[in-house]
């Protein structure tokens, strides 16, 4: 299937939940509401035309230009991406499915975005979307186990932001 026939099967059966596409791009890619990407991601992997049985990478994306000079040029509004590349072993067919979020919740600096977890989709998501909490600030709702995966537990900040301040120091450790 091509990204194309994808992209029709899906906006075929969720309608307005599919908000977006560019599959022109080198890497195709499918836009998600935030809210249904649970359930798009099991119909992506259950259905036997599609049969998406792998998640070989999720990760997450700041867009945003903290230098004032550069965002006239910057073209985006500034937001996050949680970013899934899909492989079907069974059909050899691949796809990039994308949800965008607020940079903060509500607007309010420091209230992390919510999307829901595929993890009960693709097992392999509940380390994926750790690594995207524990660096860009994604709060993945409904994960078994949402906890720091590479920072300490009580590392403040998420480091991929590209607003975030390194520390000065660690338990008293210069850390520059």
């Amino acid at each position: 299937m091509t990204p194309a026939d994808i992209h029709k099967t899906l906006v075929a059966k969720f309608g307005d939940k599919i908000t977006g596409a560019n599959l022109e791009a080198m890497d195709p890619w499918i836009e998600v509401a935030p809210a249904a990407i649970a359930e798009v991601a099991g119909f992506l992997k259950t259905e036997s035309a599609l049969a998406f049985d792998a998640l070989n990478n999720l990760s997450g994306v700041d867009y945003f230009e903290p230098d004032a000079k550069k965002l006239a040029k910057f073209g985006h509004e500034p937001h996050v991406e949680v970013v899934y590349h899909l492989y079907s072993y069974t059909h050899r067919h691949s796809l990039v499915v994308k949800v965008k979020l607020p940079r903060w919740q509500g607007n309010q600096t420091g209230k992390l975005p919510d999307v829901p977890s595929v993890a009960a989709v693709w097992a392999i998501a509940d380390w994926h979307e750790r690594e995207a909490f524990d660096l860009v600030g994604i709060n993945f709702t409904g994960h078994p186990n949402l906890r720091r995966i590479l920072c300490a537990e009580d590392w403040e900040g998420h480091p991929l932001r590209k607003d975030y301040e390194f520390p000065l120091e660690y338990h008293g450790v210069r850390a520059r």
